[in-house]
């Protein structure tokens, strides 16, 4: 699998830009600001309907324009699928693959697959628990793209559910009974005629449906994530030694925000894979051990969404510990990770872009990466001056674009 052609059109600085790819090393030259990373950024945004660096689309649209444009060539056994993604900010975007519209813009994913590592990606090490769980539900949906609608339907399912406590809130923390209209109840507005004890107990009835529907979605992606990280653990670990030279083992553990005391939790926190059944029954005799937390508080307080990665080197958790150069090469050990494991999966080369990584690294594991990546079939590299590269990377068939205001040339 590679890129043969990436096109832009009011993508971030470039009123356009048109770059002819090809296997192998392509290295991506500029200083910085020129606008080498656009590209490969466009590049992921095909692979994964998102930035790997801004959470909205709105700052992936040139200033004054209206909407940006992407297309992709992505060539896998020999056969040509083009790509091509209207990204409208505040409205829906929209996709076409092979000139033809899709219902849903998520059905384009899988048609190109990227692993990219980029210096944001110390967070993954050193950041809040959300850069961790985006990395394991990013890798899950590039393995399997179904995952990106059972991802969308939890969202969605949680807002719900969410919107629920904290419109109810009031319900359970009210003082008095009273009827709607009464001048002794001092506690919330009520329907005309309803007591407080119908309300909540209305309330409760479809708190209960709500539960049943984010258990059943939270459950399967637990699974699936419990299931993902059994398989990636042992890249991970074998990507770390490479790459540091270091006896010391990497090593990742699920932290799940089930009940403690739960077997299916104590199975989890050892490393297990409980059924998919059992992870839902487990959600909701969580969500019931602590329903009076939750009502009072507003908030879901249990499900895949306040999850976390425990990530340790030896018996220490890498997040505290770790020093710099460990912290880089534990969260570029995931991400070699996760392109091994796709690269298993799928029989063939995930693309390899590699954005501004070798400045950060020094000699030795420069070098370590480079003989790690140097037969992938495509790698696509950023780099503000020739010597951030290894020579023996580039090799002789290697391609460098010289990237400057927005203007691509072949050297």
């Amino acid at each position: 699998m590679y890129l043969s052609h990436l096109e832009v059109t009011d993508f971030r600085s470039y009123p356009s830009a048109s770059v002819a790819l090809r296997p192998g090393v392509t290295v991506l030259l500029g200083g910085n600001g020129q606008g080498k990373t656009n590209l490969v950024e466009a590049a992921g945004y095909v692979a994964t309907l998102a930035s790997h660096r801004v959470a909205a689309d709105a700052p992936l649209v040139r200033a004054g324009a209206d909407s940006a444009i992407v297309r992709a060539t992505v060539v896998r056994d020999g056969h040509e699928n083009l790509v091509e993604l209207e990204i409208l900010p505040g409205r829906s975007n929209r996709a076409r693959l092979n000139r033809s519209p899709v219902a849903r813009q998520r059905e384009v994913l899988g048609t190109l697959r990227t692993v990219l590592f980029a210096p944001e990606d110390l967070a993954l090490i050193k950041g809040d628990p959300s850069e961790r769980r985006r990395f394991l539900d990013d890798l899950l949906v590039a393995r399997q793209p179904r995952w990106a609608g059972v991802r969308a339907d939890y969202d969605k399912a949680l807002r719900q559910r969410g919107a629920l406590l904290k419109s109810a809130a009031h319900l359970w923390r009210a003082p008095r009974r009273g009827r709607s209209g009464s001048h002794a109840f001092a506690g919330p507005r009520l329907a005309a005629g309803e007591s407080l004890e119908e309300a909540r107990s209305s309330a409760l009835t479809t708190l209960a449906v709500f539960d049943e529907q984010l258990a059943g979605i939270g459950g399967a992606l637990l699974y699936a994530r419990l299931r993902l990280l059994r398989d990636l653990k042992p890249y991970l670990s074998s990507a770390y030694q490479t790459i540091s030279e270091s006896e010391t083992p990497a090593d990742a553990t699920y932290r799940s925000s089930l009940a403690q005391g739960l077997p299916v939790t104590e199975a989890v926190a050892a490393g297990d894979v409980p059924s998919q059944d059992d992870l839902v029954a487990a959600m909701l005799d969580s969500m019931e051990q602590i329903r009076s937390q939750e009502q009072e508080r507003g908030v879901c307080l249990v499900g895949p969404h306040r999850d976390d990665l425990l990530l340790t080197l030896g018996d220490l958790p890498a997040k505290g510990y770790a020093s710099h150069g460990e912290s880089w090469s534990l969260a570029l050990s995931m991400r070699l990770a996760g392109f091994r494991l796709l690269q298993h999966d799928l029989g063939t080369d995930p693309v390899l872009v590699l954005d501004d990584v070798f400045a950060e690294l020094d000699i030795g594991r420069r070098d370590r990466l480079a003989e790690l990546v140097g037969d992938v079939e495509q790698v696509l590299v950023t780099a503000a001056v020739p010597q951030d590269v290894p020579e023996h990377l580039l090799g002789d068939d290697g391609q460098i674009l010289d990237v400057l205001l927005g203007t691509v040339t072949p050297r």
